[in-house]
């Protein structure tokens, strides 16, 4: 296994709560941009670009295959699992949707959507059904639908009567711009409107909320979210053409996303596409990556401490309570924390 080579500074460095980076190793190289990682049976899984899907197992990466999806040479920033497959949808119109089966990686499209503003930015499952969010139509009809496969069937609804506003989108930067709970998925928007949309799982209600996040152009806003339960939510992003900016670009919820309260700002590593709560930490501790940085939080996303200054990631998963899968430009990393 291929060691990244990372400074003695990093490896050393102790976080202001009491932790380390314990190892940081590649796991995976290749030609390829990755935005979306799911887990399964030991491995990390992934969609890219150049219709590249695959996995690489987290303990021997030399167990590993890839395959591709479709001739044509799509872009995949979606990726989410039920029980029997994964799904992956491309960007840009038409839409493809894909059913990737997990015993025998055999695949196919079980729907296209061929509206010619179609641009899916995520895809996440919760509560026994897929959700997928794309830009919205051109009445600015919000562009969220929930779907099934059932019995070689695809089953939908779509939720199109709540209003985008004008220059109000999605970013499909690492698969989480949204996110749920037992009772409500959350989807972030962007733009020249920064928001959070909560469908209520229990009656489908859709409600959107104002944000005090940096927006107002179409690079600025919240590109990724993350929830503890109904209440406690994290939201990152910022303006992907001034990285280095960190202005309103971290904010918390604890209403379950109506009001939010924008965090460390001025004080954090800057434009953050990802970020992910560590399990069992109940909101105090997660970790988030941006293109220029890895950053820790322990005190519910108030305060950061920048413990990489690795380039190229985009997207990170939990693996457990100790590890995170990392990926982005040309590669898959496993970072081990030492507590």
């Amino acid at each position: 296994m291929k060691k990244l080579l990372i400074t003695a500074s990093i490896i050393i460095s102790m976080f202001s709560f009491g932790q380390k980076i314990e190892s940081f190793e590649t796991i995976l190289n290749d030609k390829i941009s990755i935005r979306a990682l799911e887990l399964y049976e030991g491995k990390v899984w992934y969609s890219g670009t150049d219709s590249k899907f695959g996995y690489v197992d987290l303990k021997n990466n030399q167990n590993k295959e890839q395959i591709k999806i479709s001739d044509q040479n799509l872009q995949f920033r979606t990726l989410a699992q039920d029980k029997d497959a994964f799904y992956a949808i491309n960007i840009e119109s038409p839409g493809y949707f894909f059913r990737i089966d997990k015993k025998k990686l055999s695949h196919n499209v079980v729907f296209q959507d061929t509206v010619k503003t179609a641009f899916y930015d995520a895809l996440h499952f919760s509560k026994n059904k897929f959700f997928a969010f794309s830009d919205p139509a051109e009445n600015l009809n919000l562009k969220l639908i929930d779907f099934k496969f059932i019995k070689g069937k695809f089953q939908f609804q779509d939720y199109s009567y709540l209003k985008m506003n004008t220059g109000e989108a999605a970013f499909a930067s690492s698969n989480t711009n949204i996110a749920s709970s037992d009772n409500y998925v959350w989807i972030a928007t962007g733009g020249n409107s920064s928001r959070i949309i909560r469908l209520n799982l229990k009656n489908s209600k859709l409600e959107a909320f104002k944000t005090p996040f940096i927006q107002g152009i179409s690079s600025q806003g919240i590109y990724s979210i993350d929830f503890s339960g109904d209440k406690f939510g994290i939201a990152v992003g910022g303006d992907y053409t001034k990285q280095n900016e960190n202005i309103d670009n971290i904010a918390t919820s604890t209403d379950a996303g109506k009001t939010w309260q924008i965090q460390a700002s001025g004080k954090n590593a800057g434009y953050t596409t990802c970020v992910k709560i560590k399990p069992n930490s109940k909101g105090k501790e997660m970790v988030s990556v941006g293109d220029q940085h890895i950053s820790y939080s322990s005190d519910f996303g108030k305060t950061w401490t920048k413990i990489s200054s690795e380039k190229g990631f985009y997207v990170c998963k939990w693996v457990d309570s100790n590890t995170v899968v990392f990926a982005g430009k040309d590669k898959i990393s496993l970072m081990k924390l030492k507590f």
